[in-house]
């Protein structure tokens, strides 16, 4: 049993959710999106399994205790008072799409500000105390149903009556149904949710026509900071607790997992990102990885908008009523809860102006799935509909995809994003085998968005900040979150914690997959991914200096990741810590690690192996050991030199600090010829600004005619002024080490590289000059960069007070004021602590 002691305030996030007595197999979310009131409010239904592992809940009451407050364990032995039943239909459109209603500001939140309902609607009038005396039960423990739930108003929660739905019978041993009892319906739930996997259509008909069945019965609940509490009268097992639950709910405006805001066209729009806190204030569900489950979403909003979602299907709307749509969305492959994903707005599709060969390649449907026997063994997973068994999916080099935006950023939707796609689909595929999902969606997001880039199942959310300059960023981030899909999401982590499995892959990834989509030479990848290298080198040192020991280790829980209570509860190390937002450790170790091991073995064994690995372990959760068990077994005994398990943890993962291996390799990209070009520059540049005469803008474009002798390949830039972005990046990385550079060198790489029209990378690093160095006339470029590059602008608003410079804080005060209530909310949190 695990001691937690939590502080909501703190580092830690709490999942509290009961997994290891009873899992959600399936849910069914049917919702109303009203942007009047800001509020998403209707249902979710959730089917349950339960297994041999399953204990009776006395066993772990004590310990639930501790993870929650003294105030909800006395839900053990009191009870609410009963109530009329409430007609909760009349506030959402479960039977009936017509409550787009006009809600006034006293009405946007009828709860107490933990969300506590306790089976009253407050809305309806009703006033009663909390809870009366337990009379019926006479001390006996029920078993308590904990699901993870946050800034949500629960409604009321009821069993669903499954043996109401017409042909339910099939999926029970009786031959007639007699008499129902709880068991008879729990049994029906169980057969549901365990058909095989190429019975899916049949069980998801299923799954929505028990969502629509009538109530047989409310269930008692509460609610606290992180959970939802449900129990029945006389369930004193999982086994005996109803296997199929309604939860009548709705989102709160300040909900952290719910974002209401403007798009780039000033349309309203509202998505959920998740993080820190996943999506327990989206819906009530279990949110421990291991809880993974499949879903169904009918979302209902005006005709005006357009629903995107985490959806194996293209969406496509029926119109209810005038003004409103529906839109339907499932996923048949199961998933963590936190991987689900909503974005509606007054989204349009980007498309080409003439659809290239990939591009109808990639909207032909595929045939029925079939075995692929190039591989001897099965899929070691779940049973769910895996492409990775069909032989189609597994050639199908480019999946069908499309590109959503703000009507606004079409053009350069169409000159940037677009022709990347098929490039970056087709690369990734070419490095890591079978897409493990069958479509994509790709969304601009607003540019409140606090990241460049997100990925969850079938679609991907992109910042507006990676279309700007060249196609580099946009490219990378690209191919960094396509990379995601393999691991992220078709393999996740066990353990939160060991974020390196998601995002030191994709990190170590994006760099081959760019490479393999511009289909550059061997010697050319080479050199584009030391470039790469010999930045996160600099970025890493730059992190562990500033950053706190604790916060570097990419393995917090040493011997104990992966372990969780008796219950299934467990806290996410540091997930509620604001720092840990804006680090990148994981990323960089990871990426570090991942790097070293590839050169240990060599690029094709590693890659290979990495095929081979995916195919293992897609549609499964793992831990490091499950990753590096299979490398080592992997490598030739000859090149595995002193490299264990237990080294990798010591030396990597469970220490703060540069890494030992690393400590003797600091010369990442030392030997690169993009690196010594970036030298050179650095050194012409330093001259220029220390000489003391004034020279005319010929003389000083002289002092870099020399370096063009030196660059004989054609894929090098010919010129100082048309670096490679990520030269660029390094260059003014290595100037802004230096103490003081003058104005009119400050102006002359202005006009010599053009800086302000580059990606969002290099110009932070142009803004980052410029505050140094106070270069007013410069400072519209900071001003454009705070407020249309949100995602990386945190950063800089530090600089600027840090100054102490009257100009500069005026600017930061005047950029936050023009961007705050947009803003992203831990971001204006944080930026509010710098300037005020």
């Amino acid at each position: 049993m695990m001691d937690i002691k939590l502080d909501p305030s703190r580092d830690d996030l709490p999942l509290m959710a009961n997994t290891n007595h009873i899992l959600v197999k399936h849910y069914v979310l049917d919702l109303d999106i009203d942007f009047e009131c800001q509020v998403i409010e209707g249902t979710i239904v959730l089917f349950f399994e339960d297994g041999d592992r399953l204990k009776q809940w006395s066993s772990s009451s004590k310990e639930t205790c501790q993870m929650e407050s003294n105030e909800a364990c006395t839900l053990r032995t009191l009870k609410p008072c009963h109530i009329p039943a409430t007609n909760a239909s009349s506030s959402s459109s479960k039977m009936g799409y017509n409550n787009f209603e006009i809600c006034s500001k006293a009405d946007k939140d009828i709860s107490d500000k933990d969300g506590n309902h306790d089976n009253q609607e407050q809305a309806s009038g009703i006033s009663i105390s909390k809870y009366c005396c337990d009379t019926e039960n006479h001390g006996r423990e029920e078993f308590l149903l904990v699901l993870d739930c946050c800034d949500l108003s629960v409604l009321k929660v009821e069993e669903v009556d499954v043996a109401a739905v017409l042909g339910i019978e099939k999926f029970t041993r009786s031959p007639k149904l007699t008499a129902i009892s709880k068991e008879l319906r729990n049994e029906m739930v169980r057969e549901l949710v365990t058909l095989p996997a190429d019975r899916w259509r049949e069980q998801f008909d299923y799954f929505a026509r028990c969502s629509q069945a009538p109530s047989c019965g409310e269930l008692f609940f509460d609610t606290d900071t992180w959970s939802l509490r449900i129990r029945k009268t006389g369930a004193q097992t999982a086994t005996d607790f109803p296997h199929a639950i309604r939860i009548w709910y709705k989102t709160k405006p300040e909900g952290r997992s719910v974002t209401w805001t403007s798009d780039q066209c000033g349309r309203p729009c509202v998505y959920t990102m998740g993080s820190p806190i996943n999506n327990r204030a989206l819906f009530p569900c279990q949110e421990p990885p291991v809880a993974m489950s499949t879903w169904q979403a009918t979302i209902r909003a005006a005709a005006s908008f357009v629903v995107l979602m985490s959806g194996e299907n293209f969406a496509k709307p029926t119109q209810l009523q005038e003004g409103c749509l529906s839109w339907h969305y499932y996923v048949t492959m199961p998933m963590p809860a936190s991987t689900f994903t909503i974005a509606v707005g007054c989204w349009t599709e980007m498309k080409p102006e003439t659809d290239s060969p990939s591009d109808l390649e990639a909207e032909r449907s595929l045939p029925p799935s079939e075995p692929d026997f190039r591989y001897v063994d099965v899929c070691s997973h779940m049973d769910y509909p895996c492409r990775f068994q069909s032989a189609s999916a597994s050639t199908q080099e480019i999946i069908p995809h499309r590109v959503f935006a703000p009507l606004c950023l079409k053009d350069v939707c169409q000159g940037t994003l677009l022709p990347l796609i098929p490039l970056c689909l087709s690369a990734a595929h070419s490095v890591l085998g079978t897409h493990p999902f069958s479509r994509l969606d790709i969304l601009i997001i607003p540019a409140n968005f606090p990241s460049l880039g997100m990925a969850s199942p079938h679609i991907i959310f992109l910042s507006q900040s990676t279309l700007t300059g060249m196609s580099h960023l946009c490219g990378t981030r690209l191919c960094h979150e396509i990379a995601h899909a393999w691991f992220g999401l078709a393999i996740g982590a066990q353990d939160w914690t060991e974020e390196w499995l998601s995002e030191g892959f994709a990190t170590h990834l994006e760099d081959v997959i760019w490479a393999e989509a511009q289909q550059l030479s061997v010697y050319e990848a080479h050199e584009h991914q030391e470039l790469r290298a010999c930045l996160r080198w600099h970025r890493l040192q730059d992190e562990l200096q500033n950053s706190l020991e604790e916060m570097q280790v990419l393995r917090p829980r040493k011997e104990k990741t992966g372990h969780v209570s008796d219950s299934g509860a467990s806290v996410v190390k540091h997930g509620l810590n604001p720092e840990k937002t804006f680090m990148q450790v994981h990323y960089l170790k990871g990426y570090f690690l991942l790097r070293f091991l590839a050169r240990t073995l060599g690029d094709e064994t590693y890659f290979s192996f990495l095929r081979k690995f995916v195919h293992m372990f897609h549609g499964q959760l793992i831990l490091s050991q499950n990753f590096l068990e299979m490398l080592l077994e992997n490598i030739p005994e000859e090149k595995r030199q002193e490299l264990s398990v237990e080294n990798i943890f010591r030396d990597w993962l469970e220490s703060s600090g540069i890494p030992k291996p690393l400590q003797t390799d600091r010369q990442a990209g030392a030997e690169c010829r993009l690196v010594r070009q970036v030298d050179a520059e650095v050194t012409k540049w330093i001259q220029v600004n220390r000489r003391p005469r004034k020279r005319k803008r010929g003389e000083q474009e002289e002092v870099f005619e020399k370096v063009k002798r030196h660059w004989p390949s054609k894929w090098e830039v010919a010129v100082s002024s048309q670096l490679l972005p990520d030269q660029l990046i390094l260059l003014l990385e290595q100037l802004l080490q230096e103490k003081t550079l003058n104005l009119r060198t400050l102006q002359s790489l202005q006009r010599t590289y053009s800086l302000h029209k580059h990606d969002a990378e290099v110009r932070h690093r142009w803004c980052e000059l410029v505050i140094k160095h106070k270069y007013s006339k410069a400072y519209k470029h900071v001003e454009r960069f705070l407020q249309e590059d949100q995602a990386m602008g945190v950063y800089l608003y530090g600089e600027l007070m840090v100054s102490e410079n009257a100009q500069q804080q005026q600017l930061a005060h005047r950029c936050f004021a023009l961007t705050k209530e947009q803003m992203d909310r831990s971001s204006a949190q944080v930026v509010a602590e710098m300037l005020f």
